[in-house]
């Protein structure tokens, strides 16, 4: 029987030939949640698929997604039964705008804390997994944060739109907004970034990329001290924002923050 890694990878690589077709269409639906953020019809596809796999390989399991938001905290305690947190298509505006920087994130929580998680980006064929205690890898290579050096003058600083926005930013990097929370904090884990930043995500956002940052090395905490993990039942998900940071070290975590600073007319 496969592993729930290997049902991961398995399920992320199929729904990500299932997002391709999508992405190679011409006549792609979209649509604005209540957040104002973009929805398209493959982001409902792929959770759908997604979720199903899931449930028919493990119906006992609970599970979060960012379309479909399957809740059953009133059945089982989410801290006490294995969950899986889904974004089925992270990056839907460069999605829908033809841009290459998107993927398929799932990852797996016990007792509300991420014990595995998978990232896969179909366009640029790479695929970011990592299990707790077993490290981080990159279609299958392993991955570790790097800090800056002399021989790597041209360290960069991933970020999100909002964060020039809503921040004051001082970071002595270049600034790069990729337009996936989850590809800025997989730069990070692979050592091609220093630090990532993101103003607004939730729950399905940073799962998988928590776990992927950790396990290359890395540090990742939110900004306003809020926690994410363990999860909560009875928790809005939908509704909650974790305004993220990561980085190749401690040091570089405690100096960014305070090089980013909430702008005070916001």
């Amino acid at each position: 029987m496969e592993s729930a890694l290997e049902f991961a990878i398995q399920t992320a690589r199929q729904a990500g030939e299932l997002l391709l077709h999508y992405f190679q269409s011409k006549e792609l639906e979209t649509d604005l949640k209540a957040d104002r953020t973009v929805v398209s019809e493959a982001d409902l596809a792929s959770d759908r698929f997604i979720s199903q796999a899931i449930q028919d390989q493990y119906p006992n399991d609970i599970l979060i997604s960012e379309e479909l938001q399957t809740f059953l905290y009133s059945d089982l305690d989410v801290q006490k039964s294995n969950l899986w947190v889904i974004d089925p298509l992270d990056g839907t505006t460069n999605f829908t705008l033809g841009l290459h920087l998107w993927g398929v994130l799932i990852a797996r929580l016990e007792k509300g804390f991420p014990i595995l998680s998978v990232l896969n980006f179909p366009f640029v064929n790479e695929l970011y997994s990592a299990e707790q205690g077993r490290g981080a890898f990159l279609n299958d290579n392993p991955i570790h944060v790097r800090l800056p050096s002399p021989s790597h003058p041209f360290s960069f600083f991933a970020c999100c739109s909002r964060t020039f926005r809503y921040y004051n930013v001082s970071i002595p990097y270049k600034a790069r907004i990729l337009g996936s929370s989850a590809y800025s904090y997989a730069c990070v884990a692979r050592g091609i970034s220093v630090i990532g930043f993101e103003a607004r995500p939730r729950i399905w956002d940073i799962a998988a990329s928590w776990l992927l940052v950790t396990e290359a090395g890395g540090f990742i905490e939110t900004y306003d001290e809020s926690h994410p993990f363990p999860v909560q039942p009875g928790l809005q998900y939908a509704e909650k924002e974790f305004p993220t940071l990561a980085a190749a070290s401690s040091e570089l975590l405690a100096r960014a923050r305070n090089q980013i600073v909430l702008k005070t007319d916001n």
